[in-house]
């Protein structure tokens, strides 16, 4: 009972923040958004004991993927009104995307509701069972080469990211160490000779 209450209540939330990372009109509050639908899905994650792609929600892309993509978003300079010019083109893509995803859900409740026997729930795990370490050891060892090329392509992501906030833009001050290290003060400082003046 507490389980079907909680998986509403996730399911909800996590619809309203959908609808809050399409209809915002603010990049960052869209960011925020899906940062919260993220948490929603890693809350459903651990309903079905899969504690390991919950915590990797959680960790990969709530703590780092976001924290880089609202990096780019507030320090590169976005014009977002040019971005959604080109919105209407898109609109009759984005139709029929959510018509197959509304029609793909309705045939999943049709089918949980026949009660086929390939729809039953799963049998619950032994005790002292964890997937993080079932999931770690294949990780780990048939699949390492991937884990670690995901990395690089990780940390490449990022390079690019500061990257692209580095790059020169027009009237942009910025130091030169070099140039205020060699200064010298007979080109900044200018001494001027005045003769007093008596009042009337």
């Amino acid at each position: 009972m507490i389980t079907g209450l909680l998986f509403y209540a996730f399911a909800a939330v996590l619809v309203v923040a959908a609808l809050g990372v399409i209809t915002t009109r603010n990049p960052v509050h869209s960011a925020l958004f899906l940062v919260l639908a993220f948490v929603q899905s890693a809350g459903l994650w651990l309903l079905i004991d899969a504690e390991f792609l919950a915590l990797a929600l959680v960790l990969v892309y709530v703590g780092a993927v976001m924290v880089l993509f609202l990096f780019v978003v507030m320090m590169l300079d976005i014009n977002v009104e040019e971005l959604r010019r080109g919105f209407t083109k898109y609109l009759p893509l984005g139709v029929i995307v959510a018509v197959i995803v509304v029609v793909e859900i309705v045939h999943v409740i049709w089918f949980r509701s026949q009660g086929l026997k390939f729809l039953t729930a799963l049998e619950p795990s032994p005790a002292g069972y964890s997937n993080t370490k079932a999931l770690g050891a294949v990780l780990y060892t048939q699949h390492v080469y991937a884990f670690e090329i995901a990395s690089v392509i990780l940390l490449l992501a990022i390079v690019a990211a500061i990257t692209l906030t580095m790059r020169r833009r027009p009237g942009l001050k910025a130091q030169d160490i070099a140039k205020q290290v060699a200064v010298n003060s007979k080109d900044r400082v200018r001494v001027l000779k005045m003769e007093s003046s008596k009042d009337p």
